[in-house]
């Protein structure tokens, strides 16, 4: 390379650092050619005005909304919040979503890559629409099979094509997208563990009070004061008690002035470090639903902040170890053992 052909070079890198130092770090970026244009420009700045999410499949459907304070919530699940981590994901994902090659614009092809209509019986394409508060969409694509990664260091791909349009794409990027409400909710009520459990106070509808206290020392257990010749309680069935608290989620959810069924009683959890559980149950047929209120210091305002205002659904074997009755604590009655039978005379 001769002495001019280095001046000028050097010459043009001395005007790019002169731009850098005018424009400042807000200034615009140089492009960057060897990367893969973005799907949608401009879009990080757009979303800040995004007020609703759809997520439309042949047989699911899903919206999400914006509450004030920047909360998202599920309008077919009572309102519910989701959980903010899974919605920040999705809306990055589409701001660095980078279509890397062209594909079929075939639309008898469509199929083959997921991206056929999802109107259409047995369609796997998913319609995602972001939407401002006039209900004017700010980003919507076709989402279609994702390609499989071979490599630990390869990204994620994923077919995609505008819904206008019928030029398809690969394009590279995470995309998380998911039609079902409850992959979208934190189901996860509580988790404390069994330890802290100090005392239960049990009050089911037609049963006597039920009272029960962890034994002394580091390994204490749950136990009941009986009535001489009571019959004894089977110890694994107050160990589950213990631990009704921990991983303790939902599988519905509703508002509380809503929750289903008919009282069935209440609980008290009280535990260590000044936390007590109270614990309100209603059946509705082999339904159980909850409502939860905490008492105490910091703790107890951190999960009535989760918990006001909502009734859960549990599994229905939680109900034996949120409110047991003493029949289902009882060791159960072993059959006698059959006398042997005299060996026959010779």
């Amino acid at each position: 390379m001769n002495r001019r052909s280095l001046l000028l070079l050097g010459g043009a890198a001395a005007a790019a650092a002169t731009a850098v130092v005018v424009l400042g770090p807000g200034g615009p970026k140089p492009p960057d050619l060897g990367a893969a244009p973005l799907m949608f420009q401009n879009l990080a700045q757009k979303l800040a005005g995004a007020m609703r999410i759809e997520v439309r499949r042949h047989e699911q459907s899903l919206a999400l909304e914006r509450k004030p304070g920047d909360v998202w919530v599920l309008p077919e699940v009572a309102g519910y919040p989701v959980r903010a981590e899974k919605v920040r994901e999705l809306l990055v994902g589409l701001t660095e979503l980078r279509l890397v090659e062209p594909r079929t614009s075939d639309p008898e092809m469509l199929d083959r890559l997921g991206l056929q209509d999802p109107a259409r019986e047995g369609s796997t394409a998913s319609l995602l629409r972001v939407l401002d508060g006039a209900g004017q969409p700010i980003a919507e694509l076709m989402v279609g099979r994702r390609r499989v990664r071979t490599h630990g260091d390869v990204p994620e791909s994923v077919y995609v094509r505008r819904p206008d349009e019928n030029q398809s794409w690969l394009a590279e990027g995470r995309l998380p997208l998911d039609a079902d409400a409850q992959l979208w909710i934190d189901r996860e009520l509580a988790n404390i563990p069994r330890d802290r459990v100090l005392k239960v106070a049990i009050n089911r509808a037609g049963e006597p009070p039920l009272e029960l206290k962890r034994g002394e020392g580091p390994d204490g257990r749950l136990a009941a004061t009986l009535a001489a010749g009571a019959p004894p309680l089977e110890q694994t069935s107050l160990d589950t008690i213990a631990g009704a608290f921990e991983y303790l989620t939902l599988t519905d959810v509703q508002h509380a002035a809503g929750i289903p069924g008919k009282p069935l009683g209440h609980s008290r959890f009280t535990m260590t470090d000044n936390l007590a559980v109270d614990v309100s149950v209603n059946q509705d047929g082999d339904a159980v639903w909850v409502t939860l209120a905490a008492v105490g210091d910091e703790e107890a305002q951190k999960l009535n902040a989760r918990w006001k205002g909502w009734a859960y659904q549990l599994g229905a074997w939680k109900l034996k170890a949120l409110l047991p009755r003493l029949e289902d604590l009882r060791q159960a009655e072993r059959p006698a053992a059959a006398a042997p039978t005299p060996a026959p005379a010779r």
